[in-house]
C-alpha cells in the first residue's frame, strides 16, 4: 500500500487510495466511492484537512501549504467530479451528502484522532455538512466564503439572497443557449467584473470543462436546508473568514454563519475578495494558523485537566458559584475567562468550561445552588 506519510519536506501523494485503515475497512456499499478520491499529505504536526471550491482541485491550496512551511500537517482532496475524484451525483440526486461522504473518508483516512476541518467556498459548505452530520470527531473549523444561499433565504435576507440566485439563473441560461464561457458569470460575480478574464488560460479552461460539475454544486447548494436552528447546534471553535471586497451577498451569508454558530469568530480581510486563498495566501495562512495554535494549545490544558479527579467536582467549582452573579449584567458577545481552564468564553455567564456545565448560553451549572 503507498505510504500515506511523506518524509520532511516531501509531499506525500496519493490520487488512488487502494485500502482503508484496519479500523475503516469498507463494505460493499462503499468499494465504489472508494475508488477514486484525491488525498495528498504535505508536513508534520496538527492535521489539518483542506477541502477546495469548485472548479478546483487540492492544488488551489498550496500557497498556502507552501507559507506553513511544515508547520502542519496538511490533507488535501478535491470535491466531487475536480482533480481525481470521481463523480457520484447525478441530475436526479444531487444531495450534499454525497460530498460528505467523500470528505468523511478523507477525515477517517487522515486521522485515528480529530482534525481541523476547512472549507473555501462550495468547500466550505460541505465542510458545515460535515460538522452537521457529525459522525467524524472534528477539533475546529474554518469556513472561508461558504455561499450559505439558504441561510439568507432563511434568515429572510431576501435582496441577498436574490443576488445569488439572479446571477445562478442567468448562468444556467447561458450555459444551455451553448455559451462555453457562462462560467464566467459565477467567476465575476464572486471576485469582480473581469475576474475571469484576467485569469490564466489554463485556469480558465479548466473552469469551463468542469462547467457542467459546477452547475451540479449549485444544485446541491440549493437543496442544503441550512439553518440557524442547525447551525446553533455546531459547538466546535469555528472560525469564518470573508473579504472586504467581495459581493455584499456574500459577505452578508458568511456574518449569518458568524451569528448563529455559539463558539464562532468572524474575521474580514481587507481588499481581499472570494479567491483570497491565492490573493491573500500569506494572511489567510497566517489568520488560520493562529486559529489552529489557539485551538490546540486549549486542548492541551483540558487533557492536563482530564487527570483531575472528577470526584472533586463540588470542590473545584465551589469557587465559581460565589463569583457568578456578579455577571448577570454581561453583554453577550463579551469574552470571559474561565476561573478553572483560563479558557476564553462568551455569552452571559459564560465562565464555566464546557467539562463542568458551560454556561455560555445563559444556564447554570449543574451544581449550582441557582438551578431550580
Amino acid at each position: 500500500m503507498p505510504r500515506d506519510e511523506p518524509q520532511p519536506g516531501i509531499a506525500g501523494k496519493e490520487i488512488v487510495p487502494t485500502a482503508m485503515p484496519a479500523t475503516q475497512a469498507p463494505d460493499a456499499s462503499e468499494q465504489g466511492l472508494l475508488e477514486r478520491i484525491d488525498y495528498e499529505v504535505y508536513g508534520f504536526g496538527p492535521t489539518v484537512v483542506l477541502v477546495p471550491g469548485s472548479c478546483s482541485t487540492g492544488a488551489a491550496w498550496r500557497p498556502l501549504i507552501s507559507a506553513w512551511d511544515n508547520r502542519f500537517r496538511c490533507v488535501i482532496t478535491s470535491l466531487l467530479g475536480y482533480g481525481g475524484t470521481a463523480e457520484r451525483r447525478t441530475t436526479n440526486d444531487t444531495s450534499i451528502s454525497h460530498e460528505v461522504d467523500v470528505v468523511e473518508w478523507v477525515i477517517r483516512r487522515a486521522s485515528g484522532g480529530s482534525v481541523h476541518l476547512v472549507g473555501h467556498s462550495f468547500g466550505g459548505l460541505v465542510a458545515l455538512a460535515v460538522a452537521l452530520r457529525n459522525r467524524v470527531r472534528l477539533v475546529s473549523l474554518v469556513i472561508i466564503e461558504a455561499p450559505a444561499a439558504e441561510l439568507l433565504r432563511e434568515g429572510g435576507e431576501h435582496q441577498h439572497y436574490r443576488a445569488f440566485r439572479r446571477m445562478t439563473e442567468a448562468y444556467f441560461a447561458a450555459y444551455e443557449k451553448g455559451n462555453a464561457e457562462a462560467i464566467a458569470t459565477i467567476i465575476d460575480f464572486y471576485g469582480g467584473a473581469g475576474t475571469f478574464a484576467s485569469w490564466p488560460p489554463r485556469v480558465r479552461a479548466y473552469a469551463i470543462q468542469t462547467t457542467a460539475v459546477n452547475i451540479l454544486d449549485w444544485a446541491s447548494a440549493y437543496g442544503f436546508p441550512l439553518s440557524a436552528a442547525a447551525l446553533a447546534t455546531i459547538e466546535i471553535p469555528t472560525l469564518v473568514l470573508r473579504g472586504g471586497a467581495s459581493h455584499p451577498a456574500m459577505q452578508r451569508a458568511n456574518e449569518l454563519l458568524f451569528e448563529c454558530m455559539n463558539r464562532a469568530a468572524l474575521t474580514t480581510i481587507d481588499g481581499a475578495a472570494h479567491f483570497m486563498i491565492a490573493t491573500h495566501a500569506g494572511e489567510i495562512g497566517r489568520l488560520i494558523g493562529e486559529h489552529v495554535d489557539g485551538v490546540e494549545s486549549r486542548s492541551i490544558s483540558r487533557a492536563h485537566l482530564d487527570f483531575c479527579d472528577r470526584n472533586r467536582l463540588a470542590e473545584i467549582m465551589a469557587p465559581t458559584q460565589k463569583i457568578r452573579p456578579a455577571f448577570h449584567s454581561r453583554s453577550s458577545r463579551q469574552l470571559f475567562l474561565c476561573p478553572i481552564t483560563n479558557y476564553p468564553c462568551e455569552g452571559d455567564l459564560s465562565y464555566l468550561c464546557e467539562d463542568y456545565g458551560c454556561a455560555r448560553k445563559g444556564g447554570l451549572s449543574p451544581c449550582s445552588d441557582e438551578n431550580p
